[in-house]
């Protein structure tokens, strides 16, 4: 561990409000020489907004910030690397037309006689890649080498301005196992050289092989920061969920009504289903009339499995069976022939078309099914929407609103109002009651039980742990990519989950 006195950067007390929200209010975070220092919590709880802070993307409102005991704050993103701090985002950020040596040394080539000289670019990028350890052809275009180089050539080039800070947000979200500890190979040997390394990730199990510090914000408070060795997992998931087990021991299932075993026909199963750097090949079996949840930490693969369900990531290995026939689901369009539907998380960017009015929102998907050339008459067009819209009690002026002036849970009400008049037999809910009121939530948790009552297969994904159990049948529980264990009855317990995902081993 390194010593507690040998501080790159200190932050103290820090606050930054937006319109309606304070998204850090009096966080503290100091990041050592020689040391890798994680960032955890949940989404929302603040990390992306210090970063942003910090690599002077905005203007904090309150608080301290030195840089090797002096007081900074950047005016603008282009001032970090100058003082020594390099970030690397998680989409990497490079040309791929471009040979390695051009990415990394972008905008800052040497010349000679005003025009690129280009031996001396190679040599320097050679010598560059050398000092990690790499032996590749800086001359080849980058898109050429796989994503873990092309990671660790956008990592080179963060170096190569003379960093003594580098931030990684999420750098192994793409990464396989063998691509993952090369890249961890790297830190190491920078963490010998001073370096201090700022790594945000979800992966537990990375963060326990690479960390020497772990900093766990939660609802723009600091939680705490502990070394490594004195957080175990159990606790770290305490910090980011709020909750002990210890005050969870005993809590019951909420839902009372469960499906009764061997009285479900399986609609979907899943065996060996896998996409590299998305999720490790997994089974899974979804019955009609039955609600499978989904739990885990963010970045555990919840939604990289709702995904490959429903053929936005095609599979790259296993099967699929759909009423015990196999299938292939490489894109949405064959997913909706089969009945299925995807309310997807981020309904602002993927859900819903914000300038299209209520009633085009909720046909959409019926309309794609039918087809270009089979459109829906008016007449009945009004009869669909005017159902779900009276059904799902969704509050808009008429149905020729446009639906981005509704409410947030007015929104979700009209994704799931699509789906349902496609009549789907499988519908995929991926956090559903995000963002929206306390109300708009458990009216919507009331209808994910009620349409697995009509015989409906339900896959429910909630970073709430207490929503997964109020609503799942039976519960699946994923931790780093990979689904470790499955429960029911009366096993589905806050307690027994959080315990599941701090294991992250299968059992």
């Amino acid at each position: 561990m390194p010593n507690s006195t040998d501080a790159l950067l200190q932050i103290n007390g820090l606050d930054k409000r937006f319109p309606g929200v304070q998204a850090l209010q009096g966080v503290d975070f100091t990041l050592r020489r020689g040391e890798i220092h994680a960032l955890m919590g949940q989404n929302g709880a603040g990390k992306s907004t210090l970063i942003k802070v910090l690599t002077g993307l905005y203007r904090k409102d309150a608080g301290e910030m030195l840089l090797n005991g002096q007081p900074f704050e950047f005016n603008s993103p282009e001032e970090a690397p100058k003082h020594g701090i390099s970030t690397v985002y998680q989409e990497v950020n490079l040309i791929p037309s471009l040979s390695v040596a051009e990415n990394i040394y972008l905008g800052r080539q040497p010349k000679r006689f005003g025009a690129i000289d280009w031996t001396d670019l190679n040599r320097r990028a050679d010598e560059a890649v050398r000092k990690l350890d790499l032996d590749i052809d800086v001359t080849q275009p980058v898109s050429s080498y796989s994503m873990a180089i092309q990671q660790l050539v956008a990592i080179i080039r963060a170096l190569d301005i003379q960093a003594r800070i580098l931030i990684l947000d999420e750098p192994t979200s793409s990464l396989d196992a063998a691509e993952t500890e090369r890249l961890f190979g790297v830190l190491r040997k920078l963490k010998s050289q001073g370096i201090g390394i700022l790594f945000v990730t979800h992966f537990l199990g990375q963060v326990y092989e690479i960390s020497d510090t772990i900093t766990v914000l939660r609802n723009g408070r600091l939680v705490g920061e502990k070394p490594v060795e004195e957080l175990p997992r159990l606790k770290l998931i305490e910090m980011m969920l709020g909750k002990s087990v210890e005050s969870l021991n005993g809590a019951a299932k909420t839902n009372t009504r469960a499906c009764e075993p061997g009285t479900e026909k399986c609609f979907l199963r899943a065996e060996g289903l896998a996409r590299k750097g998305a999720m490790h090949p997994f089974d899974l079996e979804i019955r009609k009339g039955e609600v499978l949840g989904l739990a885990g930490l963010l970045g555990s693969g919840r939604t990289e499995t709702a995904r490959l369900l429903f053929g936005v990531d095609k599979a790259q290995q296993g099967k699929l069976f759909i009423n015990g026939v196999p299938e292939a689901l490489n894109t949405p369009r064959k997913a909706i022939a089969h009945h299925f539907g995807l309310c997807p998380e981020d309904r602002k960017s993927e859900g819903i078309i914000e300038d299209l009015t209520v009633r085009e929102n909720i046909i959409l998907a019926l309309q794609a099914r039918s087809g270009t050339f089979r459109k829906l008459p008016p007449k009945r067009q009004t009869e669909i929407v005017d159902n779900y819209v009276k059904k799902l009690d969704i509050k808009a002026s008429s149905l020729d609103q446009k639906v981005g002036d509704l409410s947030g849970g007015n929104q979700q009400k009209v994704i799931i109002a699509r789906w349902l008049a496609s009549n789907p037999e499988f519908l995929i809910l991926d956090e559903p009651t995000r963002g929206i009121d306390v109300g708009a939530k458990a009216e919507i948790e009331k209808l994910i039980v009620e349409l697995s009552r009509t015989g409906m297969a339900v896959l429910f994904i909630s970073s709430e742990l207490e929503e997964i159990i109020a609503c799942s049948d039976r519960v699946a529980v994923l931790s780093d990519r990979e689904i470790v264990a499955e429960i029911s009855g009366d096993d589905i317990e806050e307690a027994k989950i959080m315990k599941i995902i701090a294991h992250g081993e299968k059992q």
